[in-house]
């Protein structure tokens, strides 16, 4: 089986963590301390958790990233979520982890704010 999370830390600082794949409960224990790691190892400013290559995501796959953030919060690391499909936006809106995620509640949001310099 392919590990479902790689990480790398880039040349500014921030911690990268890519999800690969299905992250359900076969493998969020796996996912929830690959983040904690990188926290740990690197103590970046800033971590973010690229779902651009996550196919799907369960109650347990949304507790690893809880706890990832959680780990993070405790270094005073900021924890953002990035790249997620429609379909996991939805589920990370619906559950109210788009503000706790560093996510704008709408897509267009972070390029309004950063158009007008908000």
């Amino acid at each position: 089986m392919e590990n479902p999370i790689r990480r790398a830390l880039g040349e500014d600082g921030t911690a990268h963590v890519i999800v690969l794949g299905e992250v359900d409960f076969s493998n969020a224990d796996e996912v929830a301390q690959t983040i904690r790691d990188a926290v740990v190892e690197w103590s970046p400013e800033e971590i973010r958790i690229d779902l651009s290559d996550a196919t799907f995501i369960d109650s347990t796959g949304l507790g690893a990233l809880i706890e990832g953030y959680r780990a993070a919060n405790e270094t005073e690391s900021r924890f953002v979520v990035t790249n997620p499909s429609p379909g996991f936006r939805r589920v990370l809106s619906v559950t109210g982890l788009c503000e706790l995620f560093g996510m704008p509640e709408h897509e267009g949001s972070a390029d309004l704010s950063q158009a007008t310099g908000a």
